[in-house]
């Protein structure tokens, strides 16, 4: 518990100060775009004063150093596109821009809206006339505009990277946790396992009818196997050459003579052998699981069918029922470990179900077909030899 809550510190504090750097990159930026910006404006001022000075001032009136001075602001401005427009609106010059549209009127129409849309233009007033600058952000005024982006984004990659890991290692806890339990449980289940043998043994001696012994040597031979599914869990298991429609059909025999009269089974395969690489003990825990899902689904009362389809390269065992089926969304959601339906359900079925057919057997499970009131379909797809 204390683990727990010092992991759900840490992540607040996480993003606590995550954000904060946020807010604060956020902000120094905007501080120094907005400098920028300015300095861009003063630069721009400079020239249209530098504009004033050469037209309204002749070469002869001025010392040589500084009648070039007005020449050598103009030619240094060369970072920031600019155009200048004269009192009638009229274009009279323009800097900066593409060299091989600069001629084009269409061209420099644009520019002048982008220019008018981002800042106000520098007024030059010279001999009785009024020119306007209009000029627009420079290349590195443009980039920076975009580094609060990238700064977020690489943010928001950090949090995920850091959500993944700590999503990783919970869900490695979790696995050993229900691994750990698994493997204690099948230990547990083994030592009153050799004690009913024994009794067994006794109660043939005591000349018991045979048809009661023999029910409980099926209970006890179903403990045995339920204690070494539980006992392979988190190892990876040993597939044998199999015949999959005899295992699956000893399975459903199982369940349909211990379940309710007002469930019809159904069972068909065109074929009586069909091979395929399987953990017996395992892949029969598959097939029980979606029977019991079914069962639970129709509420103790339906119809449930299970077949088997041969293809050339491929096995499908599909199993469907009549029960009170599923919304689209829940198809992949029922195979998460958790996640369950019912008021008393521990969510590890089906979870299980698909790690023991995807991860251990290569093949595929998954939801063919439901629909609320209707019933559900699930199908099993392996490689068969």
């Amino acid at each position: 518990m204390n683990f727990f809550s010092n992991t759900l510190l840490f992540k607040r504090i996480t993003i606590l100060v995550s954000f904060i750097i946020v807010v604060l990159i956020l902000w120094n930026t905007y501080s120094f775009f907005q400098k920028f910006k300015q300095a861009e404006r003063d630069k721009m001022e400079i020239h249209g004063e530098a504009i004033k000075e050469f037209n309204t001032t002749s070469v002869e009136e001025l010392d040589e150093n500084i009648s070039d001075l007005p020449l050598t602001i103009i030619s240094k401005t060369k970072d920031i596109p600019f155009i200048l427009v004269d009192s009638n609106g009229q274009i009279k010059g323009s800097n900066n821009l593409n060299p091989k549209k600069e001629n084009d009127p269409e061209y420099l129409k644009e520019q002048l809206a982008i220019m008018k849309s981002q800042n106000r233009p520098i007024r030059v007033d010279y001999l009785g006339k009024t020119d306007y600058i209009y000029y627009k952000d420079s290349d590195l005024l443009d980039k920076l505009t975009y580094y609060p982006l990238a700064l977020l984004l690489i943010l928001v990659l950090f949090l995920t990277v850091i959500y993944l890991f700590y999503n990783s290692n919970k869900a490695a806890e979790t696995n050993k946790l229900w691994t750990g339990m698994a493997k204690e449980t099948a230990h547990q289940i083994g030592t009153p396992l050799s004690s009913l043998l024994g009794w067994i043994s006794i109660l043939k001696m005591e000349k018991i009818d045979e048809t009661y012994i023999e029910e409980i040597e099926k209970d006890v031979h179903r403990l045995n196997t339920i204690a070494n599914r539980f006992s392979k869990i988190g190892s990876k298991p040993e597939l044998k050459k199999e015949n999959i429609v005899a295992i699956t059909k000893q399975a459903f025999d199982y369940l349909e003579s211990r379940s309710s009269k007002q469930i019809s089974f159904s069972f068909s395969s065109k074929d009586n052998k069909i091979d395929a690489n399987i953990n017996t003990e395992l892949f029969g825990w598959v097939i029980e699981n979606l029977i019991k899902n079914a069962i639970d689904a129709m509420l103790g009362k339906g119809k449930l069918n299970l077949s088997i389809e041969n293809s050339s390269k491929k096995v499908k065992i599909v199993v469907s029922d009549t029960g009170k089926g599923m919304p689209k969304k829940m198809f992949k959601q029922i195979f998460k470990p958790g996640f369950t339906t019912k008021k008393r359900g521990w969510g590890l079925g089906l979870s299980l179900s698909k790690r023991i057919v995807e991860d251990y057997h290569n093949g595929k499970i998954f939801v063919q077909k439901s629909e609320l009131g209707k019933g559900t379909t699930f199908q099993i797809v392996l490689d068969k030899i």
